[in-house]
This record gives structure tokens, C-alpha cells and sequence, in this order.
């Protein structure tokens, strides 16, 4: 739900670019110009105009809402606003680093700063002024990896986010998104030009919505087992507009992956996902294909363990295995690595 506050925060005058810098100084000599909120340039009736934020409607000028603001950095570190607010050894606690989803700021905060958990999740909301909710994360449960998270600060955990030109809507609190593999999907986005994909654990997209959006393949057949993420993966296929190419199945990647027909498999799911290789290599055409594999492994088995379950699965078959790369994406846990391994089957 928007607010009244952020309608006027994402207010804009639109006027044409000659007379931009004019405009500009009026409206900061009233104070009404919003230094939040970057000047944007777009194209009207074949002319160039500036849109300027402002935080008010200026009756004199044609003002527009900007459904994507763009804000400038806080200049203040989350530690730096509470500074003044909590004793010293607490202030060392204060986690460095959180996700920023859409409109919702995930942060992981430790037990003993239970009590001040609020205090933290208003000043993160004065330093993003386009969120409007900040959820503490508590780690996953469950198969279906859920998150459990609970609200600190605001409301609405359902949003859209933005990323590699696609748009993806999830609630935050129900399905898991990390921005941590961001290089991976990137790749994946642009590796299956006029290939058959078949995404074995689909989630909300996250591969085949970027794939769909950036590689013009065939088709892509992406499978998801969690109905609340099978239900936002269906949203965003129409949100991308990727409906003719993204074919969503909901089901167990063990009774519905299909066979003989996929150039390109990804079984970007982590945990269980060699219990699934057969069905991946399966998928695969009979001539072969290409399979991303992922997998969270112990850093001293890296090189070997993910290798080596591709390498069995595939003589079980009566496959050959050509290992192309082996990637790391992010530490998992001391001493974990989840890893992305790319193996030729033929």
C-alpha cells in the first residue's frame, strides 16, 4: 500500500530540458526540490525533458508520480544514526551489511540486540526513504527453504523487485530471493540463445525469467514444487511479458521433469539437488546438452565431491561427462561453499 508520504517523495515536475537548470533553482530556492532523489531524463512527444523530484505538487508545472525513483546514498552509516542512541558495546554489534529487496530491507541481527531490534529498523527506513518495510531474517526451515523472517519496521512485505531488467514480485516473508548470486544469474541470462532450457527448480524465476527476458531461446520448461513460489512464478512470466517462451509446471522435479528434450538443464537448487541428477541428465537431449549444477560443499571437497556425483550419474546412464567450469558463488556456512558446476553430457 502506498502511502500518502510517498506519493509526495515520489512526486516529479516534468519540464523540457532547455529550461531545466531555471526551473531547477526555483524550486531549490523554495525548498521544494527533493536532494534525495536523483533528476531523471526522458523523451516527450519526440522532445527531451528532465523530470525533477520535488516534494510537493507545484501547482504551476505538470507533475508526474516516478514509480522507480532512484535516490542518492545516505551519507550516514546504520551505525553512525544510532551513535547517539545506544552504549558502546552494543553499537559494536550493529550488523554492516543487509539486502535491500524492492521496497523491504532484510537484515540479519543478533540475539542479544533483541532489545533495540525496532530502534535498528527505523533508522534503516531514515536511510532508505523509498522502503517502507524492514523484516529480521532468521535463517530457513523446511524443504521448500523457507524463510523466516518477522517485520521490525513498517509494513508490507510484498514487493516488486528490480534486477537485470526483469521484474520479479515476492513476498519476502514467504519465498527466498538472494541478490548474492547475481553475477550467476546475469550469466545464465544470456547463455541460451535458441536453446530448449529446462529450469528444474524454478523458484519465482530466477533464472527463467532473465533467460526468457535476455536469450530469446526456444522454450523453457521451469518446474517449482512450493505452491506460493509456483504462484509468484506464474505473475512474474506475465509481469516480463515471457508467457510465449516460459512454460511454469508445478510438481516434484522427480515425477515431472521431462526427457530427450532440453539443450541447456539448471538445477539451481542447493541441499538436496544430487538426488535429482538423474532426472537433470535425463532432460538432456539424447545427442547431450550442457548442466548447471549447484551445491553446497565443503571447501576441501570442492574440486571433487560436486564433480564426482555429475561424473556417476551420468556413467549410470551411459553418458560421458566433460567438466567446463566450476564456479564458486558465495560462502554458505564456515567452511561451505555453494558451487555452480557446468558439465558437457554427451
Amino acid at each position: 500500500m502506498v502511502t500518502d508520504m510517498q506519493i509526495q517523495q515520489n512526486l516529479t515536475v516534468c519540464v523540457p530540458i532547455e529550461e531545466a537548470e531555471f526551473i531547477r533553482t526555483k524550486l531549490l530556492e523554495s525548498k521544494s526540490l527533493d536532494m534525495n532523489r536523483k533528476i531523471k531524463k526522458v523523451i516527450e512527444n519526440g522532445k527531451e525533458h528532465l523530470l525533477l523530484p520535488v516534494t510537493k505538487v507545484i501547482p504551476e508545472h505538470i507533475c508526474l508520480k516516478d514509480d522507480t525513483p532512484e535516490f542518492y546514498e545516505s551519507h550516514r552509516s546504520l551505525k553512525e544514526l544510532l551513535s547517539d542512541e545506544i552504549p558502546a558495546q552494543e553499537l559494536a554489534k550493529i550488523p554492516s551489511s543487509w539486502q535491500v529487496i524492492g521496497t523491504v530491507i532484510v537484515i540479519t541481527i543478533p540475539e542479544e540486540l533483541n532489545d533495540i531490534v525496532t530502534l535498528i529498523g527505523q533508522k534503516l527506513l531514515q536511510m532508505y526513504p523509498r522502503c517502507t518495510c524492514v523484516v529480521r531474517d532468521k535463517g530457513i526451515k523446511g524443504a521448500f527453504r523457507l524463510p523466516e523472517r518477522e517485520i521490525i519496521a513498517g509494513s508490507g512485505t510484498e514487493t516488486l523487485h528490480k534486477e537485470n531488467g526483469c521484474i520479479f514480485k515476492l513476498d519476502v516473508t514467504k519465498v527466498m530471493f538472494s541478490k548474492g548470486n547475481l553475477a550467476e544469474k546475469k550469466l545464465m541470462s544470456i547463455s541460451a540463445s535458441n536453446e530448449f532450457v529446462v529450469d528444474m527448480f524454478a523458484g519465482i524465476g530466477y533464472f527463467s525469467v532473465p533467460i526468457a527476458v535476455h536469450s530469446s531461446p526456444k522454450k523453457i520448461i521451469a518446474i517449482e514444487l512450493n505452491p506460493v513460489s509456483f504462484g509468484y512464478l506464474q505473475e512474474n512470466i506475465l509481469l516480463n511479458h515471457v508467457e510465449n517462451l516460459v512454460e511454469p509446471i508445478l510438481g516434484d522435479c522427480a515425477d515431472v521433469t521431462p526427457e530427450g528434450v532440453a539443450d541447456r538443464v539448471i538445477m539451481g537448487y542447493v541441499g538436496t539437488t544430487h538426488h535429482y541428477l538423474l532426472n537433470g541428465i535425463r532432460a538432456l537431449k539424447p545427442e547431450g546438452g550442457v548442466l548447471h549444477y549447484h551445491e553446497t560443499t565443503p571447501e576441501k571437497l570442492l574440486l571433487e565431491r560436486p564433480v564426482n556425483r555429475i561424473k556417476e550419474a551420468a556413467f549410470h546412464l551411459g553418458k560421458n561427462t566433460e567438466i567446463v567450469e566450476i564456479r564458486r558463488i558465495k560462502k554458505y556456512a564456515p567452511g561451505v561453499w555453494h558451487v555452480v558446476v557446468d558439465a558437457k553430457i554427451t
